[in-house]
Formats: structure tokens, C-alpha cells, sequence
């Protein structure tokens, strides 16, 4: 791994981070399904002996997009969770940016979860989580919100993965998640959006973010910010594709 993403390790990884997935020796259990990147499930192994199932993204594995950069979704994977960090919300697993068999790449906390849920059977149990995965998604402009990347954690919690298509700096917000269209954002979702936007414009998270997205990328999330505080209630869809496919 060069040495500036070696530097980027060290920087992205908060005490969330278990150190096994953080510096131990991956080893690629297979291939997980229906990815169209590389997708593998991977053990990391600690020198303590600790070990934890993870997902590893190598950048390598990824199939080129003509409307992202080549190479950074697994950068984008690990933004993700930087802004799901400095929100307090929604539940992203840890992730972190990482050298691994395939190369560097992202690797992420696997989550056990139930296989029968995701957000069709979940939306009325768990409204007020979605409400943090809708505000997210329209912060960090999340161009593929399917179904199944909600799950539900065998600890209770809603979990949200796969961000790989995130933080574009053209409009690309598609989600099955439309429900709360018109309805006032509670305020103290917008009082954690205030305080990330003051924080994006310097700091650590601004160091964070600015050396895993683009300077224009940062920019027009800023901007998306600021629109959310203006007028702090969910968007209706727009657009011609406002919707994933597959749904789930």
C-alpha cells in the first residue's frame, strides 16, 4: 500500500475500529453474491487472536462507472462511515480503508442479520431510523438505497450498508426510501446537520473527508447541507430515475 494511504489508515481508525479489522491479516473466506464489484466475506485475524468477520472491497474489483471516478468506491464506502460518525447516525458498520490479499480496499464490520428483513418488512417497525437512513442518503447523495442494504442486526438496531455510489456532485438521490416526502425533518436530526456542516469546513473531519473525496465532491455537500437547514423537511422524488432497480 503507498504510503499516503498507509497514513490514511492510521487517521481513519477510531477506537470503533477493532484493531483485527483495523491491522489484522485478512484471509478471503469467498465471494458474497450478487455484488456487481468484487464482494468478498474475509476473517481478520489479530495478533491478540482476536477475530472478526469482515466485508473487503478491493479497488481493484471494482467495475468502472462512466459518472465516478475510477477506483474510489471503496473510498466512498469508507466516507460514508466517517459522515454517519460525525452525525451520530445512521448505522453504518466500521469501515475503514485498508491493504488486503487483493490489494487496498475498503473493509468493513460484517453485520449479523436476519435474511428475511430488509426495509419493506422493517419501514413500520423502525420509522424513526429510516427517518436518520433518508436524511443521510440526502446528505451524502446516495444514488442506489435498495431495500436490502437495510438490515436488521441480530442486536436489534437497523443497520445500513453498501455506499460505494455515494457523494457525486451532480443530483443522483435514489432510494426506495420516500415515505416521509413533505414531512418536517425532526430537529434534532437538523441540529446534528448544523453541527456537521460548521465541522466540514475545517478540522479533523474536513481533513478525513477531503482525502477520500474530490474538493468539488465536498463542496456540494456542503451546499446540499445547507439546503437541508433552509427548508428542513424530506424532498419529494424528482428526476426521471428517483428509484433503485432492484428495489431489494
Amino acid at each position: 500500500m503507498p504510503r499516503d494511504e498507509r497514513t490514511l489508515v492510521t487517521r481513519l481508525t477510531p477506537p470503533a475500529v477493532p484493531d483485527a479489522i483495523a491491522a489484522g491479516e485478512l484471509q478471503i473466506l469467498g465471494l458474497l453474491p450478487n455484488g456487481s464489484n468484487f464482494t468478498f466475506l474475509a476473517r481478520a485475524t489479530a495478533a491478540d487472536g482476536d477475530r472478526r468477520l469482515t466485508v473487503y472491497k478491493p479497488r481493484r474489483g471494482e467495475v468502472p462507472l462512466w459518472d465516478f471516478a475510477e477506483g474510489t468506491l471503496c473510498q466512498r464506502e469508507v466516507a460514508a462511515y466517517v459522515v454517519a460518525t460525525s452525525l451520530g447516525w445512521p448505522n453504518v458498520p466500521p469501515t475503514i480503508l485498508r491493504d488486503g490479499p487483493e490489494g487496498p480496499g475498503s473493509v468493513q464490520a460484517f453485520v449479523r442479520f436476519e435474511p428475511h428483513e430488509h426495509f419493506f418488512t422493517l419501514q413500520d417497525r423502525f420509522p424513526d431510523a429510516f427517518r436518520e437512513v433518508a436524511l443521510f442518503d440526502l446528505l451524502v447523495n446516495n444514488g442506489d438505497r435498495k431495500g436490502g442494504h437495510c438490515l436488521l442486526g441480530e442486536d436489534g438496531r437497523i443497520w445500513v450498508i453498501d455506499h460505494g455510489v455515494c457523494f457525486s456532485e451532480e443530483p443522483k438521490l435514489r432510494t426506495v426510501i420516500w415515505e416521509f416526502m413533505e414531512e418536517p425533518i425532526p430537529r434534532p436530526l437538523i441540529a446534528d446537520v448544523e453541527r456537521f456542516r460548521r465541522d466540514l469546513d475545517a478540522g479533523s473531519l474536513r481533513r478525513d473527508l477531503g482525502a477520500l473525496l474530490s474538493e468539488g465532491e465536498l463542496v456540494a455537500m456542503a451546499r446540499r447541507a445547507e439546503v437541508i437547514l433552509a427548508e428542513p423537511i424530506y424532498p419529494t422524488p424528482v428526476g426521471e430515475r428517483p428509484f433503485p432497480w432492484p428495489p431489494v
